[in-house]
């Protein structure tokens, strides 16, 4: 029909040149009758089609890319493996691949090559995935993972248990030609029970996996073995010479000669050439090159029982390297988050600065400044590594040794004790183990926590993502010096005990993505408390009255996604609470979320308020058409905006000439020029705004690094020509 409407028109045309008397008559009135006629029947035809048509859905998705590349060290030294196993993926009948080898000798930097070559259509796959195992598998982690890479992940996925998962994973892959890469595998993994079907010759189908056992790779019964063995002298001379530079290596004739000995003492291991040639990189006196000589001939010299901590003392060498104790305490902290954990930059810096390792900083933006500092300096060291733009990972061997630095060589110091990610139903008898300073015990599965521990020493608690919803009352009775406590996401903690009144020493605590409804006066004790984060609350929550007032030494509350300011309670606890928010003398980051234009109001009202909202929501303003962005342009240090459903909003304006109703007691609050609008904002996250058009206000947001727009159904345009153009004539 599509090529019928296209000769219509061309015929159409010529019609219309035999029109005359200003298209009231035609020259040739038969044809023109039997083209109009014509005409009719198919607008006839294409009106049925339309009511038969089921035109819900006018596009599909994207279809999954073939492989999602992924960053990858340098692979100097790594090119005849790469080769083998090249040569080995062509056999026809191997179908399932091992690879293994010692921690740090490059398994998942040749993994890496062989996924980011495979992105080559030529190969043949529909498919490679990627999933990370790591110690203590998880299959519902795995399934997951899987599930978001082949598009399965949302909506009821959740909901449903491991064989079901399985049965829609097994649905997808047995129609595709498939390789699956999993990394760093502890232990077997039941690929039937995953949902991935066997690799055979038929479906030409493949299993690559990393391990650092032999025996994992028979238990997986892979068709080849390959052992990653370190590097020869001449290969890890490269690798070296590569990290190190020749600016350095040629800035004194006798470094090169020290350098050579350097590497030699690394054994051929690739990580800690790496990390040692990094290290070095700034080192342009012989002395320097002797001195780490002499360090790593005395760390070969100790007797360990496996090879594993064979590595450790090398890898030692650079943490000893580290400019100062504030940069290697922040390391050893990474450790108390699970192997290959996404760590979130903001909650790491948040407890880093609480426990005291910035304390030479005045103010928390300047600690948090540096605490990107460090990050930066630990990813440029190979010893972090950046995940995302919020987000770092720890290669498990450099979190190993830090371990092995924090419970073993330096236990007396940091007494760390670390069952993160164990899938414990329970809390661990920690037995002669005294003194223990820092405890994690993240993604477990724990779902109480009954007999109180004796645990006086104890500074920081992480128990996060795991599944409470128990804590008994005197849980926390023998904890004074307490200094840090997550629950973050323990969705079935609906209260908390009044006897968390005994952890006096408490200065920072995480209720985020819990369901806990209210806030127990009994809190008013924690008089030390610095950090108070109640995001993304289950219920929304309630704070009693002088609760929030009466933390004198509050210098961070994060309430983002709680929606504690709502039209219920406009003119009373909302009124209260932004007082009591004012009264602190020592708050300097705050984040909300509003969910009426009254509060809002109010806030904006709360001129003590404008230079530590750092993050603000705006969610379910129902009976608001219209928002004049620059209403928010007097909180000058926001660098975070979020609208979510807001189904009535069908504009952002940006208006200067603002008349606002006059809070209680207030004066008019001047509204800041254009162009010193918004120069704090990084981040934009507009969902569920069905009604929305345009957002060419962010224009004015000169400094945005990421904007998210979801379920905006009528959104037109990002950029409207005629409103760009107005604010071009205010700027």
């Amino acid at each position: 029909m599509i090529n019928e409407v296209d000769q219509r028109i061309i015929d159409g045309k010529k019609e219309m040149k035999n029109l005359c008397m200003g298209g009231c008559c035609s020259m040739n009135y038969r044809s023109t009758l039997k083209f109009s006629k014509t005409v009719v029947k198919r607008l006839h035809d294409v009106k049925v089609l339309k009511r038969k048509g089921a035109f819900e859905v006018v596009a599909m998705e994207v279809p999954a890319a073939l492989t999602v590349e992924r960053p990858c060290n340098s692979s100097v030294g790594m090119e005849s493996m790469l080769n083998k196993m090249w040569s080995i993926l062509e056999e026809k009948h191997t179908r399932i691949v091992g690879i293994y080898g010692v921690g740090g000798v490059g398994k998942t930097s040749i993994l890496t090559e062989i996924n980011n070559k495979m992105s080559v259509p030529s190969n043949g796959f529909d498919m490679v995935i990627w999933v990370v195992v790591s110690k203590g598998f998880r299959i519902a982690k795995v399934q997951d993972d899987i599930a978001k890479r082949i598009g399965l992940f949302g909506g009821m996925w959740g909901e449903k248990s491991a064989e079901e998962k399985a049965m829609d994973i097994f649905r997808v892959l047995r129609e595709k030609k498939f390789v699956v890469l999993m990394d760093d595998v502890w232990e077997r993994v039941d690929v039937l029970k995953v949902g991935i079907p066997l690799p055979t010759y038929e479906n030409r189908s493949e299993i690559i996996f990393t391990t650092r056992s032999n025996e994992v790779c028979g238990q997986m019964r892979a068709h080849k073995k390959i052992e990653v063995q370190c590097l020869t002298e001449e290969q890890a001379w490269e690798l070296f010479e590569h990290g190190v530079g020749n600016d350095i290596l040629d800035g004194h004739p006798n470094i090169r000669d020290l350098a050579h000995e350097v590497a030699r003492e690394c054994g051929g291991l690739p990580l800690a050439l790496i990390t040692i040639g990094r290290a070095m990189a700034c080192k342009r006196t012989p002395e320097e090159w002797e001195y780490a000589i002499q360090v790593l001939k005395r760390s070969a010299n100790s007797v360990f029982p496996d090879m594993d901590e064979e590595v450790y003392p090398l890898l030692k060498f650079i943490f000893d390297c580290l400019p100062n104790d504030s940069v290697r305490c922040c390391l050893l902290y990474c450790s108390l988050f699970p192997e290959d954990y996404r760590i979130p930059k903001e909650i790491f810096i948040d407890c880093c600065i609480v426990e005291g390792f910035m304390d030479e900083y005045e103010s928390i933006s300047q600690a948090r400044k540096q605490g990107h500092r460090i990050i930066g300096s630990l990813i440029h060291s190979c010893l972090l590594e950046e995940a995302s733009d919020s987000t770092v990972k720890m290669h498990d061997v450099i979190r190993d040794m830090c371990l092995w630095i924090a419970c073993r060589l330096y236990a007396h110091k940091w007494k760390f004790f670390v069952r993160a990610g164990y899938e414990l139903t329970q809390v661990p008898e920690v037995g002669k183990s005294r003194g223990i300073k820092r405890m994690s015990l993240m993604q477990n599965k724990i779902e109480a926590l009954n007999e109180p521990p004796y645990r006086p020493d104890l500074q920081t608690l992480f128990l996060n993502q795991n599944q409470l919803k128990v804590i008994h009352n005197d849980f926390f009775q023998f904890m004074s010096g307490l200094k840090i406590l997550c629950f973050r996401a323990n969705r079935g903690i609906r209260e908390l005990p009044v006897g968390i009144s005994k952890l006096v020493s408490l200065e920072y605590l995480d209720l985020s993505y819990t369901g806990i409804r209210q806030l127990p006066t009994e809190l008013k004790a924690l008089e030390k408390l610095k950090c108070l984060k109640l995001e993304y609350l289950l219920d929304g929550i309630r704070i009693p009255r002088g609760l929030i007032s009466g933390f004198s030494k509050l210098q961070m509350l994060k309430m983002m996604g709680s929606f504690l300011f709502d039209k219920s309670a406009a003119k009373d606890n909302n009124e209260c609470l932004v007082e009591e928010m004012q009264s602190l003398n020592h708050q300097n980051e705050l984040s909300m979320s509003v969910t009426s234009a009254f509060a809002l109001e109010r806030l904006m009202s709360a001129e003590m308020l404008h230079t530590c909202t750092k993050q603000i929501g705006l969610h379910s303003f129902r009976d608001s058409k219209q928002l004049n962005i620059l209403s928010l342009a007097n909180f000058k240090c926001l660098n975070y905006i979020q609208i979510s459903k807001c189904e009535s909003l069908e504009e952002v304006k940006t208006e200067m000439d603002i008349t606002r109703a006059k809070a209680p007691n207030q004066t008019q609050i001047p509204v800041v020029e254009p162009q010193m609008c918004f120069q704090s904002l990084v981040k934009v996250y507009i969902s569920g705004c069905s009604t929305l058009r345009d957002i060419t206000w962010l224009i004015l947001a000169q400094n945005l690094r990421h904007f998210i727009v979801i379920d905006c159904h009528k959104m037109e345009e990002i950029i409207n020509e005629i409103k760009l153009s107005q604010i071009a004539e205010m700027v």
